[in-house]
């Protein structure tokens, strides 16, 4: 990890990362994936599930049953099943109150205005798999679809290497009535969704993270298919004064750095000593033994940074500029930064409140905006499986008095027929 300054711009750049900018390989690459699967359909998904995902994948289809509750439960340890059951309950609470009257009023002239909010028709909710199966991703997407009300919800996820479903990932599934499970995964996973083939009918939204290819590949297709955002390698910024311990912020880093090589982790503090502690402390721990160690490593070696700040203002200004993922703040005074957000993920306050909370318990959604883009994004929430429109009905007084207007502003603009569309109402 390195020592920056806050007020050096040339060190902070390399600290500030910006955007979804995969290099053109990964770009072409998922170009030809995306491609094939629009011409050849479950062939494409069946052969890149092999290659990828399950060696030894014998089937001939990719959508997985799923099983009742009290089935898929019977499979998993009983404190696993507990744990997921817990994280299901929180996160029906947490997104439930996101919930939003729809508008409707009536003007003095008559005239009538609504503004209406409507669930998408159907989603699919990403999990990646890879190393370690993630039942927690299938919660976060599946839950708030089901509470909007989304009327058919999918699940992609791909399969382990001999080819089967976790079971903890299918008790997930099962507790969130899901509709459809496919074991198909990667870019290829994306494609389908967005496309469509012979087993899976496209979707209008996916929603969830995943690696770069999955990424790219929601990129390349926003537009045929809406996407959540663009979820980039994971990222905390710690921000931490004199009093907080070195033991807790390193055990921040750790816990993001495990997650990928290409994480950005980072320590915001106006004390050097509690700065240098938590590099000491570091430089103590064998990280590479640790398991993921190797993951660890790199990501410390790559995008590990200790930041020092002269003062309370100061660390407000870079938290923005940040823009984290996740934020912790390990501070006496939460209160003054909390007044000062503007551009975060999801905040963490306080020792007693690990980032783990919010990627399991919490019940506040575990998909966030990465890479600088919570200066303009959310992390995922009931809206996204909504979608809104207006409605207004003029009154014939309303559109008398607006006709002249209207037809005076579309006749500026150069649009005629616009303007005898108003003229045309002027008569009583």
């Amino acid at each position: 990890m390195r020592f920056v300054r806050a007020d050096d711009r040339i060190a902070m750049a390399a600290v500030l990362r910006r955007g979804w900018r995969p290099d053109a390989a990964l770009a072409a690459r998922v170009a030809e994936i995306v491609a094939d699967v629009e011409a050849r359909g479950d062939r494409a998904l069946l052969e890149y599930t092999r290659r990828f995902d399950a060696p030894e994948y014998s089937l001939t289809h990719l959508r997985v049953p799923v099983p009742m509750p009290s089935v898929a439960r019977a499979a998993l340890p009983e404190d696993l099943a507990a744990a997921i059951e817990r994280a299901a309950e929180r996160i029906a609470d947490f997104h439930r109150r996101q919930r939003s009257e729809d508008i409707a009023y009536r003007c003095d002239d008559g005239t009538e205005y609504a503004f209406r909010r409507e669930p998408l028709g159907s989603v699919a909710i990403y999990a990646p798999g890879g190393s370690a199966a993630l039942p927690s991703s299938v919660l976060m997407g599946a839950i708030p679809a089901k509470i909007a009300g989304v009327r058919r919800r999918i699940v992609l996820t791909p399969p382990q290497r001999d080819g089967r479903m976790h079971p903890a990932v299918l008790f997930a599934a099962s507790l969130c009535e899901v509709d459809e499970l496919y074991a198909v995964g990667g870019a290829q996973a994306i494609a389908a969704a967005a496309f469509g083939t012979a087993s899976i009918i496209a979707v209008d939204k996916i929603v969830g993270p995943g690696n770069s290819y999955v990424t790219e590949a929601k990129r390349q297709l926003f537009g045929v298919v809406g996407i959540d955002g663009l979820a980039g390698p994971s990222e905390v910024l710690v921000v931490a004064d004199a009093a907080a311990s070195s033991e807790l912020v390193v055990a921040e880093l750790l816990a993001q750095a495990e997650h990928d090589a290409q994480a950005r982790v980072a320590v915001l503090s106006d004390s050097f000593e509690l700065l240098e502690s938590c590099a000491q402390l570091l430089e103590a721990i064998d990280v590479k033994r640790l398991p993921r160690g190797e993951t660890i490593a790199a990501a410390l070696d790559r995008g590990g940074f200790f930041i020092e700040a002269k003062s309370k203002g100061e660390i407000a200004a870079t938290i923005a500029a940040f823009a984290p993922e996740h934020l912790s703040l390990q501070v006496a005074d939460p209160e003054f930064y909390l007044a000062h957000l503007r551009c975060v993920g999801a905040a963490f306050v306080g020792e007693s409140t690990p980032v783990a909370c919010g990627d399991y318990l919490a019940g506040t959604n575990h998909v966030l905006p990465t890479s600088g883009s919570a200066r303009f994004a959310s992390g995922l929430a009931l809206a996204d499986f909504t979608r809104t429109y207006s409605v207004v009905r003029n009154s014939s007084e309303r559109m008398r008095g607006d006709a002249a207007a209207i037809s005076t502003f579309a006749s500026f603009e150069g649009l005629d027929a616009h303007a005898q569309s108003a003229r045309l109402r002027m008569k009583p």
